[in-house]
């Protein structure tokens, strides 16, 4: 049952969904971990033990991701590295570029998480406020995303029931 802020954000997203020019997009980061996960498995009777292959590795790649609510197009970008005020910063970048592409203004709704509103583009975010605006999510409320659903997918559809021995597999299952 959605909270009442969750109510109002809701409302929120659908005033700016009614405006005309604006391309709404929600983003979100994931990582994807060397050893898959196991969903479900079919052993043939004859296998009383069955043995599953599991790297023991804690090793992850990340990525940034966006979907445009309008039309459901995509965006990602790969990160070797943390998540970090830096990397957001470039993806924001990205982001904008799509924007100036559209001729439209662009909002992105987004986590709270703490480097998405990190004095280090805190001047670049007012800067650009004419073509970009960030529209930050209540804390603890993935559901009101809909980019982890986008996560979500590309874990079970990549990685599940799947044996990766190096992390370069991870990435192109993914």
């Amino acid at each position: 049952m959605p909270t009442p802020t969750s109510r109002w954000d809701i409302k929120k997203l659908k005033l700016i969904m009614e405006q005309g020019a604006v391309d709404v997009w929600a983003m979100d980061e994931v990582h994807f971990q060397q050893h898959g996960s196991r969903h479900r498995m079919w052993v043939p009777p004859e296998d009383k033990d069955p043995v599953l292959l599991h790297h023991p590795t804690r090793k992850v790649v990340g990525y940034f991701g966006a979907v445009r609510l309008n039309d459901g197009k995509f965006i990602y970008a790969r990160k070797p590295e943390r998540f970090n005020a830096r990397t957001t910063f470039g993806f924001f970048r990205a982001l904008l570029n799509k924007a100036i592409e559209s001729g439209g203004k662009v909002v992105v709704i987004l986590d709270n998480a703490r480097y998405h509103h990190t004095r280090l583009h805190k001047e670049w975010r007012r800067d650009h406020a004419e073509h970009i605006t960030f529209e930050y999510l209540p804390p603890y409320s993935p559901d009101l995303n809909p980019s982890e659903r986008i996560g979500k997918l590309t874990r079970r559809s990549c990685l599940h029931n799947r044996y990766m021995p190096q992390l370069e597999d991870v990435i192109e299952n993914v």
